[in-house]
């Protein structure tokens, strides 16, 4: 995906989280970190933009909340979490760049739950490629791709990176 389609993307999450609820100002649209709190910045913008209502935009770390944190070789650095004080029977949209076993969403869950009861959590992702080891579908999808297991996605933002927004398949 090139600069184009990845705004693309970003407008086709917007736009269909936009028009699955009714009162956005009680939304609160929830990045991981690294990519997913940009990914998160832009659909926020987005929602702005097309219907003058600026959802809520929050951070959540789940370092600490993975499953992997035994097997891996080097530990992830802590993020901030930052999120609304009350987050009690409000709607949250978990927004990650890439959807693969779903262990990322997994632990995300954890970590909403350890700061409140929301109404409603939902999933939205810039890219799905497949191969999941949990029962977990995301509600919003920028882009479906479809990758062998030992291919990996790689996501870039200018803002981040100092590179041109892609999204690129990376073969092992």
């Amino acid at each position: 995906m090139d600069a184009a389609s990845v705004r693309a993307a970003i407008v086709r999450l917007a736009e269909s989280i936009s028009d699955a609820h009714q009162c956005l100002e009680r939304l609160l649209i929830v990045g991981i970190p690294t990519r997913g709190v940009e990914v998160a910045r832009r659909i926020v913008a987005e929602i702005e933009r097309r219907d003058h209502i600026r959802p809520d935009l929050g951070t959540l770390d789940i370092s600490m909340h993975r499953d992997d944190l035994a097997t891996r070789r080097q530990l992830t650095a802590m993020e901030t979490t930052d999120l609304p004080l009350d987050i009690e029977g409000r709607t949250v949209i978990l927004v990650d760049d890439v959807v693969f076993t779903g262990r990322s969403c997994r632990a995300a869950l954890d970590a909403m739950l350890s700061f409140g009861r929301p109404a409603r959590i939902e999933y939205g992702v810039l890219v799905d490629r497949g191969h999941r080891e949990l029962p977990i579908a995301p509600n919003y999808v920028g882009r479906q791709l479809t990758t062998r297991r030992e291919q990996r996605i790689r996501v870039r933002f200018d803002n981040l990176d100092g590179v041109e927004d892609s999204v690129r398949l990376v073969n092992p």
